[in-house]
Formats: structure tokens, sequence, C-alpha cells
């Protein structure tokens, strides 16, 4: 019954069509190409990219793969028996949460992670929150406690919102955040400002396409990048908010999160696009059974995959252990992702933080 409401609370079951209508987007058609669309008042820093595809339905669309899950494919999902249920029953293992929020005193370049794919980032001098979820998410229960008290995240500069999904965008944490940061500038994909500025009620949200830079007007830069996912928020609204990856980069550091994404070209592409990528932020979570998941996210194998091709020099991985969202026992991505890194699969440093532990970048 628990995953029937996850279905239906996520909209796996709606197959419906539906017509978009862009605020901030600049629609246009090239030969033999379906129509394009992005912020023509945001820089586009791919020469070649001229804007994210949409289908006959203004649909947004992948950047390779298209999204092909279907009714069929959820309903066969939701009936069949998990071959991991047994494991799953018996395993005790939770994420560890450590309660100091010392960091939002000092001054230092620091990342948190502040459960499932949730961040605080402090980079150059400003503070970025990242996809923030502050306490459940409809039909899913928490397995790890918010870190700090919600009421001490103030002085927040930039809030990032990757897609629609409700385990990414949450109304009631963004509300909070805008009431204790009314000065913070919201960051995210083209359409998402038709959810949003009902919430937060600030002109400060700016939406981008694939490829852009938001005009902040700051030494802190901040890229909207693609990822291999889908988005929906209600019946009658797939895919017409579009999802995506961040880069935050400040003079001294560039960091990259990869927002939920299936494996794809795409991570060795934000590796050439911005080499010396100091730290990415993977997703490694809710990926089984992987004939179902595996469009829309990484298990622990592509999720170093993935960072191999960044070719960042730290991965930090995420998206498990907070919430039970797909058949695997909570404990199996990160005991994966250590037997990965034992045998030299990561080219670079896996670092496997606790919720709520301070990242320092020194």
């Amino acid at each position: 019954m628990e995953r029937r409401k996850f279905l239906k609370s996520t909209g796996i079951l709606v197959l419906s069509m539906v017509l978009g209508k862009w605020a901030t987007g600049s629609i246009f058609k090239t030969k033999n190409s379906a129509p394009m669309i992005k912020n023509p008042e945001l820089k586009t820093i791919l020469t070649s990219w001229e804007g994210n595809p949409i289908d006959e339905n203004g649909r947004f669309v992948n950047h390779e793969f298209p999204m092909k899950n279907s009714f069929g494919d959820a309903l066969k999902w939701m009936l069949q028996r998990n071959p991991k249920r047994k494991v799953k029953k018996e395993d005790k293992w939770r994420m560890q949460v450590v309660k100091d929020d010392s960091f939002l005193r000092s001054k230092e370049d620091v990342i948190v992670l502040l459960g499932h794919a949730s961040f605080f980032i402090r980079l150059g001098g400003r503070q970025v929150l990242i996809d923030p979820i502050m306490g459940s998410v409809p039909l899913k229960k928490r397995y790890t406690e918010f870190p700090i008290a919600t009421d001490k995240l103030v002085d927040i500069d930039y809030v990032l919102v990757s897609h629609a999904h409700y385990d990414h965008c949450d109304k009631a944490s963004l509300v909070t955040l805008h009431r204790q940061n009314p000065n913070a500038k919201f960051l995210t994909g083209l359409n998402m400002s038709t959810l949003l500025k009902d919430w937060v009620k600030t002109s400060e949200i700016q939406e981008a396409g694939w490829y852009q830079e938001y005009n902040l007007d700051d030494s802190l830069q901040i890229y909207f990048l693609p990822s291999r996912h889908w988005s929906n928020r209600r019946i009658g609204d797939e895919n017409a908010y579009l999802w995506g990856a961040f880069i935050v980069k400040s003079n001294e550091r560039t960091i990259y999160f990869g927002g939920d994404s299936g494996y794809g070209s795409h991570f060795r592409e934000v590796g050439e696009l911005f080499p010396n990528i100091d730290v990415a932020l993977i997703g490694a979570g809710a990926y089984a059974p992987r004939w179902f998941m595996s469009p829309n996210h990484q298990d622990p194998e592509h999720a170093v995959r993935a960072f191999n091709d960044t070719k960042a020099k730290m991965m930090v991985p995420f998206h498990y252990g907070t919430f039970d969202m797909s058949d695997e026992p909570l404990s199996e991505p990160e005991a994966i992702l250590k037997s990965l890194d034992r045998d030299n699969k990561v080219q670079g440093e896996l670092k496997i933080v606790k919720v709520g532990e301070a990242l320092s970048l020194r």
C-alpha cells in the first residue's frame, strides 16, 4: 500500500499530456528540429545550444534519452514482489546525524548535507541552499532528522531548486525560507516560477534553460545544466517544469550538484565545460529496480562512473538514507560505494558525509 501511495503522490501513474505556457522563455524553431526554448535574458555558455527542445505537446524532453516508463511499467513495479524485501526489512542501518550548527557562524567555505538532496553551501562569502526539504514529503517517512533548527537558516543569498518533484521542491520549506530571508534570490529551471511565485511572492526568481548562467551581479557564478530526469507536480503537468543540475563557482572553487539524474553523457560534458571541479555532489540512491529506475536515478556503480566522467577531485554522494523511495535497503548505496572505493574504482576522493557534518573546503 505504501508503494501505491508513493506512485500516486509523485504522479508516476499520470500519463496525461500537457501544453506548457512559458512565462520567461523564448520559443523558436530551427530547421529539421523540435521547437527550442530558453531564457533570452540569460547568457548561454554552450555556443552550439539553441535551447531546450520541447515536444509536440509542449513538454520538456531529456538531453539524449527519451523518458520511456509507461503506466504499465509503473503498475508492474507497484505490484511485483521486491526481491530485496527480506533484507530490507532486517536492515537497521540509519545515516548518522550531526547536530552542530557552528558552521552557520563560520565564514569558511563549507558544504553541509542536510539530508536527501538538501545542501547548505558557503562559497566566496555567499550562502546557498540547494533543494531544501526541512520536513517530510507526502506519504514518505523521514529516517534522518533535519540536523539544525530551521529558524537558524538566515542570511541565505540564493535558494536553488533543481526540479518540481516533492522530495526536491517543498512548499512549506520554501515559504519558511523566504519569510526568514526576504532578500534571497530563487534560482531554478524554466517554467518553475509558475509554482514558486505563489509561495515565495518575490520578484527575485530566475528561470534558466540548460547551459545558461543566472544574472547575479555577484562574484559568485551559478549555472543551470542538464540532468537525465523528468518532472511533475500534479495530474496533467508531467514534464511541464524543467529539471536540471547546477554549477556554483567562486574565484577559488567550483562545486557541481548533479541533481536527480540517470547516467548520461552530460557528466562528461560538465567536466569539459568546467575543468577542475573541486567537489561533485552525485546522486546514488533510489535506483532499484534498475529496469524501472535507471532512466531517472543512478545506482552506486553509475554514480561513480558519472563522477569519474566529470574529472572532479572529490565525490560526495547523496539521495539515499533519508527517504525510502525504492526497492534497495537504506544501507545498500553507502555499502556499495565503500566497496567500489576499496577496489579503486573512484578516480578521486570519495567523501561520505554524515547528515549535518560540515565539510570544510580548504
